[in-house]
């Protein structure tokens, strides 16, 4: 019965998640924990609907799939762009296959946390030509506080 539990916990929470979401996150693996869910939890404090992998994917999921599926139920993409996600790009794994679905997209936002536009200009020319927020400028709060104004207009209404 125990063993059960954490299962039956997922099905419960599954239930529980919206259709579409606002944003999609994509991030590196290893900010997950910390810069990633720094800022879906101030996206989520400011009433942004956010596909967050942490949340979104179910234990024993297929990763892609699920990827897939929050890519298609998300109306913009948020690209959090830090040392880890170079790197991430640059191996040509899950985070470069998130970021060329999402170059397609008409509004896609980069935010960049401990590097520059220069850094990510290297890797990147096509997310470094979107405008965008840097952690160095504003806050979590204060860019999910922009990132809500944004998803709040007109303009971004499906």
């Amino acid at each position: 019965m125990r063993a059960l539990s954490p299962i039956r916990k997922s099905i419960e929470e599954q239930g529980l998640r919206p259709d579409k979401y606002d944003v999609f996150l994509c991030h590196a693996w290893d900010d997950r924990r910390e810069t990633a869910k720094e800022l879906n939890d101030a996206l989520e404090r400011v009433g942004v609907s956010v596909w967050f992998s942490e949340n979104a994917v179910l234990l024993g999921s297929n990763l892609m799939r699920e990827i897939d599926k929050g890519l298609s139920k998300s109306r913009a993409g948020l690209v959090l762009v830090t040392k880890s996600f170079i790197k991430r790009i640059k191996a040509e794994g899950v985070a470069d296959k998130e970021l060329s679905a999402l170059l397609a997209r008409d509004l896609l936002v980069p935010i960049v946390h401990g590097v520059t536009y220069d850094d990510l200009r290297e890797e990147s020319p096509l997310l470094a030509s979107r405008s965008g927020l840097d952690t160095a400028d504003d806050t979590m709060e204060e860019i999910a506080t922009k990132i809500s104004e944004l998803v709040s207009t007109d303009a971004f209404s499906d």
